[in-house]
């Protein structure tokens, strides 16, 4: 199991914004080795319960609040991640484990017991959750991640753009998946994520731009098909 506790300032800018910074940060940060060009695939499938507890409580800005979700890189990937993500105040607690693809399909299913099959305390934890509060399945969300990071305070600054989602398949696995873009193609979303404080140098390349925090949910924007329609 994986765990970190960091923070995390998110913020909406533009095309161009996007190519200025990144020219930017090349020169002081490190690029993850994964990430040439725009970036690479990330693709997550979100659960949530029988109220749609996480969903409400994101919108409504509720101050502890969880998110579930099962991560991968897109078609062809070899295993996934369970994270459940807690927002204490301004902290944001992520705790992973990585399971195979049988496994993770199971889940997918619904059949969490695959948990129970991996010796890990908090495997046992997220059986019962995802039990007790009957989570299920509910959108795709996959984008395309550009990522620089710094050793200090584990900084890491992502750069999130073309997103589209799927409400009715949730095979993260697959290469056939029919998504829908669900955010405008010319904004890009930030995120400036750091344990203890975020370095001078770093908000002196950001804050020229004037730009103000923003509440982002990808899994929010996953669901908007949904509840576009249930709404009307």
């Amino acid at each position: 199991m994986l765990e970190v506790l960091r923070q995390e300032k998110k913020y909406l800018i533009s095309k161009d914004r996007y190519y200025y910074l990144s020219r930017q940060f090349a020169r002081t940060l490190t690029e993850d080795k994964h990430s040439s060009g725009d970036g690479y695939t990330v693709r997550s499938l979100y659960f949530d319960d029988i109220d749609e507890t996480d969903y409400v409580e994101k919108l409504n800005g509720t101050e502890v609040r969880r998110k579930i979700r099962l991560r991968n890189y897109g078609p062809g990937s070899k295993s996934a991640k369970l994270e459940l993500k807690q927002k204490q105040g301004i902290w944001q607690k992520k705790r992973s484990l990585t399971l195979d693809v049988e496994k993770s399909q199971r889940i997918i299913a619904g059949d969490y017991s695959a948990l129970l099959e991996v010796k890990s305390n908090f495997a046992d934890e997220m059986y019962g959750i995802m039990n007790m509060r009957l989570y299920r399945p509910k959108t795709t969300v996959t984008y395309t991640r550009k990522v620089f990071v710094a050793k200090e305070n584990e900084i890491r600054i992502t750069f999130d753009q073309n997103i589209r989602s799927s409400e009715s398949n949730f095979d993260i696995f697959s290469d056939n998946l029919i998504e829908n873009p669900v955010f405008d193609p010319f904004l890009v979303v930030l995120e400036i994520k750091y344990n203890n404080f975020l370095l001078s140098y770093i908000k002196d390349i950001v804050q020229p731009s004037n730009e103000s925090e923003k509440a982002i949910s990808k899994y929010c924007m996953g669901r908007s098909v949904y509840y576009n329609h249930y709404l009307e």
